[in-house]
């Protein structure tokens, strides 16, 4: 299983898309496209509600550490 952390290097809000980017393997530009589509189609107060409430509980990236590398 794949975990999502919000990207510090790739960020335009909170680095939420940057970090599903990252752990998919897929370009965010895309995604955030995606999500402005869908926030369109479906009305923007449940895309923005529930981007806030993945905001929330998503962990910030840690650097890796030298333990970490080699585990």
């Amino acid at each position: 299983m794949r975990k999502i952390y919000l990207s510090e290097k790739n960020k335009k809000i909170a680095g939420l898309l940057g970090g599903v980017g990252e752990a998919y393997d897929m370009d965010p530009t895309l995604l955030r496209i995606i999500v402005i589509l869908l926030g369109v189609l479906t009305g923007f107060l449940p895309m923005i509600i529930a981007y806030l409430l993945a905001w929330l509980v998503t962990p910030k990236q840690q650097a890796l550490t030298e333990t970490q590398i080699h585990l």
